[in-house]
């Protein structure tokens, strides 16, 4: 195997030594330059594994290197240092394709940890190279081609990944094949679903802590982060992180270290992070109710999980995808779907997207009777397009149907806004839960 070679472009000398002797010590060659025009040069005449840049250079700015470097026919990963506190640049350069970041003082573990991410990028192995999303992330519909091609790109950097759509509809199945895709794919992957820790833990559940730092912590406990060290943390519905725990996490991000609760030394952490939630995080920003600093950086490259009525077409893969699964687990030969039945799923609208078609098949699989699921086996809670007030006719449907239409619509509605949690439901639309509970069963919502 060749010796990995970096590029180091800083004007000042004592941080060229640094990054020199601590890349020469991990066996990687090193070349110098103290500006852009020295570093073109460099570029042209050797073939780098990697570049380490300033961002305030003599002639110019690191943001246009990072730009020069991703246009050139065999881009390499281009890592900036910026100085404490400027945030903001970093997040610019990592916008426009930058691996990663370092902030001034450079912390060298965190250097070593940021190239070594980096040269696994460099010189994939023919597994990292085959493994694709095509049979994970199914549907050939513009939509699905698209997002799988932006997962390939994303994975290749450290960049924070923020990941938006509707309960139900995948997220976390593309949290996955980013960290499967990326350099990071053989260290732990860890989701956590942040509306479901109680707000008192949360602080301990991220960071951990240490013995005696509270009423029950009988022994030192390693948190999330630390769990998910070398690898990826996934933050499911991030938009329930109380006020508090967002600024510690904030902290978390810049900085790239955590301190436990009780502890007293901070802790270097190696931790792509993505985020995840139904909600409209933009929203709650102007409202006050999440951290706009904090939103800025968790969204760093986003992408938006597609709602499974915007891809109708992919929905006969996913329904004998999903059959395959089913049968297998339950012991079952696999059935197959009558027209009707398949048509009744492509015009259905699914406030619970891929979710709910895989509980509408479960259920079928297990009521109906014979070789061929029909469409009165699927049970479909409504039809996809409602009627329209002003498309009401009495000749083709009587008033109460109507109504009841609407009704069906409205509670759909706020059960997918409530993410199918009835108590909350029943809050939200003013009903008692037992008349909630009523009006499902009589709509054939239960």
């Amino acid at each position: 195997m060749n010796t990995p070679l970096t590029l180091v472009i800083d004007d000042e000398p004592d941080i060229r030594e640094l990054l020199e002797i601590t890349l020469n010590r991990m066996d990687i060659k090193t070349l110098c330059a103290e500006d852009i025009i020295s570093a073109k040069k460099l570029l042209a005449e050797h073939d780098f594994d990697l570049c380490l840049t300033d961002m305030k250079l003599p002639d110019g700015n690191g943001l246009d290197l990072v730009d020069f470097i991703q246009s050139s026919a065999n881009p390499i990963p281009v890592a900036v240092i910026t100085a404490h506190g400027s945030m903001d640049i970093a997040i610019k350069a990592m916008k426009k394709g930058a691996f990663d970041f370092l902030s001034k003082p450079v912390d060298l573990t965190v250097l070593r940890q940021l190239v070594n991410n980096a040269l696994k990028l460099s010189t994939p192995t023919q597994t990292t190279k085959e493994r694709r999303t095509r049979h994970i992330l199914l549907g050939d519909s513009q939509l699905m081609r698209e997002i799988r091609s932006k997962i390939e790109k994303v994975a290749r950097s450290q960049a924070p990944v923020y990941i938006s759509g509707e309960s139900g509809s995948g997220k976390e199945l593309i949290a996955k094949l980013i960290h499967q895709q990326s350099p990071r794919h053989e260290s732990p992957f860890i989701a956590i679903n942040c509306g479901a820790i109680p707000h008192e833990l949360m602080e301990s559940e991220f960071f951990g802590h240490k013995k005696g730092s509270f009423t029950g912590a009988t022994t030192d406990k390693q948190g999330l982060f630390q769990a998910a060290d070398g690898g990826t943390l996934f933050l499911d519905e991030v938009a329930d992180l109380p006020l508090a725990l967002q600024v510690k996490l904030l902290r978390a991000i810049q900085e790239k270290k955590i301190r436990p609760v009780g502890g007293h030394q901070e802790i270097a952490i190696n931790v792509r992070l993505l985020s995840a939630t139904h909600k409209d995080l933009g929203v709650m920003v102007d409202k006050g109710e999440f951290r706009q600093d904090l939103y800025y950086r968790i969204n760093v490259i986003d992408l938006v999980s597609p709602p499974l009525r915007k891809r109708s077409q992919d929905i006969p893969e996913l329904t004998e995808h999903l059959l395959i699964k089913l049968a297998a687990e339950n012991n079952q030969q696999q059935p197959v779907l009558s027209k009707a039945a398949m048509d009744g799923l492509k015009h259905y609208h699914f406030p619970g997207n891929v979710r709910e078609l895989e509980n509408i098949l479960e259920r079928a699989l297990a009521l109906y009777d014979g070789q061929t699921i029909e469409l009165e086996d699927l049970n479909l809670p409504c039809s996809t397009e409602l009627p329209k007030a002003e498309k009401f006719n009495p000749s083709e449907l009587s008033l109460e149907d109507y109504l009841e239409e609407i009704e069906k619509e409205a509670l759909s509605k706020a059960l997918e806004e409530n993410r199918w949690n009835k108590t909350e439901t029943a809050k939200h639309l003013g009903l008692t839960f037992r008349s909630l509970r009523y009006r499902l069963k009589k709509l054939g919502l239960d």
